[in-house]
């Protein structure tokens, strides 16, 4: 209750129990993220059981693999890699057969990378560690010199900068865990590598097939992504800028450029956007964080995102639950800086402007600013006016009651809201007098708060249409002797 950004922490296997869970979500965390990279289906349930025991609020997130080059396996005595020299030449084939790749001949899992890598591309292994340049194409093969030396090891990713690779949108090991997801009720599929709408509408046909209520968060990875952003947002629940592969993409005095225009660009769009990758890299091994790892977690939170990733830090580190208390405590700490608390309300709703639900949003948020208002509370069933009002950086925390379960967790993503499942209510009045009594007795209002309530006369389905303002006692007593009115009609 007290931090408006939100903490998604990467949750492996080997370390899921409940204990351990709930001593992340006490810590700060958010939201669940599960790495089917690294996570089988039978240790991704094991997360997912143990989550819901801790609690039925935090919401789960798939993450694919995506359509992404990888290296094959490597077997014998090459099993932990094979050692190159620098300028060394290697050739590179690619197969659809998972042919184990030797000292003669690296194989990569797409077939089509000889037709799509020309001459004088650059290729790079294990997020840039190693790099070759295409010298010479024959017989199906590149030929490639070593720009560094080092170990090209097994199963590691293959970036090619710049150049667009005819890859699959879903794959089927996507497919199997989208399909497993739709059964175990998960919030989110964070599609990997997405470079156009077409990837984003993949994933959507199939959970459009099985009537999926799962949101498409996509992770924007390379060049692509980037300049396709606008069409991806037309698509897309949510946006992940993954700066892994985005750093191994593009030049990295880019980033920073990059990561606040995408970030601007989901806020105008009022897509919940994430910030992932190495942001506290270094408590993987050590229990402290180091100050630029801190400034980079303050540069997220002072560009307003929605939510911030660990992902090594707990798949395999050793202060997990550190590094949650770390990111929080920076979090609470910027967002008390004035600079952070000064709603953005005059902001350019793309393709929203017109909208009855956005123009209430709006209006409320800047209500904020002129009264002394302790929160916005409001009802919803798909949770859009949550979104739109948390797309505003809004001050003053939102209090989400929400009709179904799966949109809570979806709005526990959502910069500033809180969000509360509720059985759906008979009149606006009995949904206004359970959500004050529910806050009151949590003691996060008093009769005395004013506060803003945006709702709907036509029903929870049919959008937002009025707002009104007004302290907690008055908005009590309204809703009671409506109430009784009602009951004697």
């Amino acid at each position: 209750m007290d931090k408006k950004t939100k903490i998604v922490a990467t949750v492996s296997d080997f370390r899921c129990d409940v204990d351990y869970i709930q001593s992340l979500y006490e810590a700060g965390m958010n939201a669940v993220r599960i790495n089917t990279a690294h996570a089988p289906i039978e240790g991704a349930q094991k997360i997912i059981d143990n989550v819901r025991k801790v609690s039925d609020q935090i919401p789960i997130i798939i993450d694919t693999k995506g359509p992404e080059i990888r290296i094959t396996g490597m077997e014998g005595e090459y099993t932990n890699g094979i050692t190159v020299a620098t300028d060394q030449v290697i050739h590179v084939k690619g197969t659809s057969e998972n042919l184990p790749s030797t000292p003669d001949m690296i194989y990569m899992n797409d077939a089509s990378i000889f037709s799509d890598v020309p001459v004088g591309a650059r290729m790079l292994v294990d997020d840039g560690e190693l790099e070759m340049v295409v010298t010479d194409k024959k017989d199906q093969t590149l030929v490639c010199q070593m720009v560094n030396g080092g170990t090209i090891k097994p199963r590691k990713s293959v970036n090619v900068p710049g150049v667009a690779i005819n890859l699959p949108s879903v794959t089927e090991k996507d497919k199997e865990y989208i399909l497993w997801a739709i059964e175990n009720d998960v919030d989110f599929i964070a599609h990997s590598f997405v470079r156009t709408k077409e990837d984003v509408l993949s994933v959507k046909q199939i959970l459009r097939e099985h009537n999926s209520p799962i949101k498409i968060i996509s992770k924007i990875e390379n060049r692509e992504g980037v300049n396709n952003i606008d069409d991806i947002l037309m698509e897309t629940y949510g946006v992940m800028v993954a700066r892994g592969d985005l750093g191994v993409e593009i030049p990295a005095e880019e980033i920073p450029v990059t990561q606040r225009y995408i970030v601007r660009k989901c806020i105008e769009s009022k897509s919940p956007v994430i910030i992932a990758t190495q942001m506290l890299h270094s408590m993987i091994s050590n229990p402290r964080p180091t100050r630029a790892e801190v400034s980079d977690i303050a540069s997220a939170i002072y560009q307003r995102v929605d939510a911030i990733m660990l992902s090594g830090e707990m798949a395999n580190g050793d202060y997990p639950v550190e590094a949650v208390t770390t990111m929080a405590k920076v979090a609470r700490q910027i967002e008390l800086d004035t600079s952070t608390q000064t709603p953005d309300s005059d902001m350019n709703m793309v393709r929203i402007n017109n909208e009855v639900t956005a123009q209430l949003a709006r209006s409320a948020v800047r209500a904020t600013l002129n009264l002394p208002i302790k929160a916005i509370i409001i009802d919803t069933l798909s949770g859009r006016t949550g979104r739109y009002l948390s797309a505003f950086r809004g001050q003053k925390p939102v209090y989400a009651v929400c009709y179904r379960k799966s949109v809570m967790r979806q709005l526990a993503l959502s910069y500033g809201v809180y969000a509360i499942y509720r059985e759906p209510s008979e009149t606006h009045n009995s949904f206004l007098l359970s959500i004050l009594y529910y806050l009151e007795r949590r003691k996060w209002l008093y009769k005395e708060d004013m506060v803003v309530v945006v709702g709907g006369s036509f029903g929870a389905a049919k959008g937002a249409s009025f707002m009104e303002i007004g302290n907690v006692l008055n908005l009590e007593h309204k809703a009671l002797n409506n109430e009784v009115t009602c009951n004697k009609e």
